[in-house]
């Protein structure tokens, strides 16, 4: 399943994700991945997540996301959920790399059975309609 979590800076996007990503801990038979630009929530989630820093692996673009979410996968069999917060500013993008980014995420979700939550940045009306049956109502 992916889920975005949309709306403009200020929105609650982060809090509500820190809200599921322990809930997914709290439930999850596997492990929990809470990826994040910069080190703000190390005292939010719980520490049986995994949390990693995307910037120390200099990851940019759609493409370099999704290769590092499909390396996680890969990596560890055992993943039932992947929080990615500040989606955009990681890729470095605007909203139009959400389609191609779904695209390849509905595939690696089916393959590897994991949950995708990500936080966009954007209005509503600025995400492409393609991906609008992803956005949490």
């Amino acid at each position: 399943m992916i889920t975005l979590l949309t709306g403009k800076k200020g929105s609650g996007k982060t809090k509500k994700l820190i809200d599921l990503a322990n809930a997914a801990v709290a439930q999850s038979n596997g492990n929990v991945v809470v990826v994040e630009k910069g080190l703000k929530l190390t005292y939010d989630i719980s520490h049986t997540a995994r949390l990693i820093d995307i910037d120390a692996y200099d990851v940019k673009g759609g493409k370099g996301l999704y290769g590092f979410l499909a390396g996680i996968c890969a990596g560890n069999y055992d993943v039932t959920d992947i929080f990615v917060d500040s989606t955009l500013k990681i890729t470095g993008t605007g909203a139009e790399v959400l389609e191609p980014l779904i695209e390849e995420l509905k595939h690696l979700c089916e393959e590897s059975k994991a949950n995708f939550v990500l936080s966009i940045s954007a209005a509503d009306e600025d995400i492409p309609a393609s991906v609008a049956e992803y956005v949490a109502k």
